[in-house]
């Protein structure tokens, strides 16, 4: 009866209701030795992977959730199945939280995936001097969506307002002129795979985990998001917590493990720039 209790309140939760950690019986301290994170499959759980030697040198057991949504994760922590996650940036975090009503707070940037652009059947060449009468596949929510606009934006496929921000979540009706190129709004997470099954010409912005996911390689893109601009730090995938669990000795070894030379080398060493530590010690 309890397990169903906590299946049932956690369902409740998705649909957009709080719930407090104590409603399934476990908190932040139910295992003190043991550091539970939810996280997406790549590179998320790979970098986690890469640290649980480290973790257990300070007396603790790495526990590795997968995830393969960008909802569960938040919902877990927030009922206190898990102790933190690691898969989101804050802008995304801060409108989960409105949507949903949950209390989920970042506390420490670890890495960035820089957007890329993924053709079917299109040269450098032909991306470089062909801008219009293209179908272009894009992640259709929020953040993502804004990201993705930039992009196309610096490419020269689109245009947008003068004045716009990538703080603001925009819509393809924000888009000021096409320049004859269809902008297709996906589930971020079927973006590669629609552009497979695409006719040649298509071009997409796909998100670095999902490129990753699909096999596609940094060499592979057409472009990417620029890295040195305002993007890298407000994208930056973090680690998050419930309110309250900020400063917990499990979190603070779980940050002092991920912030290291060692995650800079493996991030280097096993993404080829497709994913960038966006932290220096």
């Amino acid at each position: 009866m309890k397990k169903f209790l906590c299946g049932t309140l956690a369902a409740i939760l998705a649909f957009g209701l709080t719930l407090t950690a104590a409603a399934c019986g476990r908190t932040i301290d139910t295992d003190p030795e043991t550091i539970v994170v939810g996280a997406s499959a790549t590179p998320h759980a790979l970098i986690l992977d890469a640290v649980k030697e480290d973790l257990a040198a300070a007396g603790y057991t790495l526990e590795v959730k997968v995830f393969d949504d960008y909802i569960t994760p938040n919902t877990a922590l927030e009922e206190g199945s898990i102790d933190a996650n690691y898969f989101q940036h804050t802008p995304y975090l801060n409108t989960f939280n409105e949507e949903y009503r949950t209390h989920l707070t970042a506390v420490g940037k670890i890495h960035y995936e820089p957007f890329g652009v993924y053709g079917k059947g299109v040269t450098q060449e032909q991306f470089d001097t062909l801008k219009t009468g293209r179908t272009i596949l894009v992640p259709n929510d929020g953040s993502n969506l804004t990201r993705a606009l930039f992009v196309l934006r610096d490419e020269g496929y689109i245009g947008l307002p003068a004045d716009v921000s990538p703080e603001i979540n925009l819509t393809v009706h924000d888009i000021t002129d096409l320049r004859g190129n269809t902008v297709t709004p996906v589930q971020a997470e079927n973006v590669a795979q629609i552009l497979k099954e695409s006719d040649a010409g298509t071009v997409a912005v796909i998100n670095g985990n999902y490129a990753l996911q699909a096999g596609l390689k940094a060499e592979d893109a057409l472009a990417f998001e620029d890295s040195d601009g305002a993007a890298a730090q407000l994208y930056a995938n973090v680690i998050a917590v419930r309110e309250g669990n900020e400063n917990h000795p499990k979190i603070a070894a779980l940050l002092d493990a991920l912030r290291s030379q060692k995650v800079i080398d493996f991030i280097n060493a096993e993404f080829g720039g497709a994913v960038q530590a966006v932290f220096s010690v």
